[in-house]
């Protein structure tokens, strides 16, 4: 893979004339939070820890027309925009990596493969803060992917070419990008190791997969489920979620109709129920468990990697701190954290 050097005044330059890829995006600061946006590059926060929707939003959108119905006929559908996506972090290039594993082998996705094509990547390095993990998952580097990834050294950016758009891209600003010297490897060096220092949260995954299987009867699970809400919110952040739904939004006379996909939870309750009524995981707590057994077991077993990344983004965001970190502690039978303690006191 080629590696070349980019000087920090000239990053805003180099990726201005990106937009001849197509729209560009990256994050940006959103009160106390991150998120994608389309804006110049003088406004992306280089130093943005995790955007609270994962980029998998420009590969299935929230919400798209899929189908639509007209005189008569249904006619394939899709709205294809051409962007430049500035400041994937490892993690989130992992996940996209598994993101494209179950869209494109067994049933490939013509809609996603469209975007995915439509799409330029560029990667950007990261310190993490308390809640990232990525360490344990064994994504906090990545080395496929992306078509540019760059690692921020202060006063300039090591770039990685990772595909064909890759070189593309950097041959039209060629003239920006020089050589990598021994002195750069060496501050690459020692930036990777203050890096990887820098990691505080250990969340012990060796042997999950058995321990969630052996702990499937678990009484944890109740406790867990009685205080999920179920309202989905760690389904819609997490960057490897891939369920939707689908469904019909038509005129007062059937005459013309949009079919949509639409993002959807496992843990919702309407998730698992079919015809007559019949509902296979009524209780709270087997859609808690599907969802972790999907993460940890079965996503293992077919593809060989847990389908989690580290990003830390249901621990940031669950409002009964059900998460990652709590499940994983709990079935090996380490009950601390702030769940376990609201827990203990409403019990008391």
């Amino acid at each position: 893979m080629r590696v070349l050097k980019l000087k920090k005044g000239d990053f805003v330059l180099f990726l201005k004339n990106l937009k001849r890829f197509g729209e560009l995006w990256g994050p940006v600061k959103k009160g106390d939070s991150y998120v994608y946006a389309r804006a110049e590059p003088e406004n992306f926060d280089l130093k943005a820890i995790r955007t609270i929707i994962p980029a998998k939003k420009f590969f299935l959108p929230k919400k798209s027309t899929i189908l639509k119905f007209k005189n008569g006929e249904w006619r394939e559908h899709q709205e294809v925009v051409n962007r430049v996506i500035f400041g994937l972090h490892p993690c989130e290039i992992h996940a996209l990596n598994i993101y494209h594993k179950f869209y494109s082998r067994l049933y490939p996705d013509t809609y996603y493969l469209k975007n995915r094509e439509a799409n330029l990547i560029i990667g950007l390095s990261c310190i993490p803060d308390d809640k990232c993990f990525c360490a344990n998952t064994r994504t906090s580097v990545v080395d496929e992917g992306f078509d540019l990834f760059l690692t921020d050294l202060g006063d300039k950016f090591l770039v990685w070419i990772g595909s064909p758009k890759g070189e593309t891209a950097i041959r039209h600003v060629g003239h920006l990008f020089e050589t990598v010297t021994a002195e750069d490897i060496e501050d690459y060096i020692t930036w990777r190791k203050e890096r990887d220092e820098a990691f505080q949260l250990k969340i012990p995954l060796e042997g999950m997969p058995e321990i969630v299987s052996f702990s499937y009867e678990s009484s944890i699970w109740d406790v867990m489920g009685e205080a999920c809400l179920s309202c989905g919110t760690c389904t819609m952040v997490c960057p490897t979620c891939t369920c939707f739904d689908i469904q019909d939004e038509y005129d007062i006379k059937a005459e013309e109709m949009n079919r949509e996909r639409l993002w959807y939870s496992c843990v919702y309750r309407e998730y698992s129920m079919v015809a007559g009524g019949h509902n296979f995981r009524e209780a709270r707590s087997e859609r808690l468990k599907l969802w972790y057994t999907h993460k940890l077991v079965g996503f293992m077993s077919k593809y060989g990697s847990p389908a989690c990344v580290g990003c830390g983004r249901c621990i940031v965001s669950c409002p009964v701190e059900i998460n990652i970190l709590t499940v994983v502690k709990a079935l090996k039978k380490e009950k601390t954290g702030a769940f376990w303690e609201r827990m203990e006191v409403k019990n008391a």
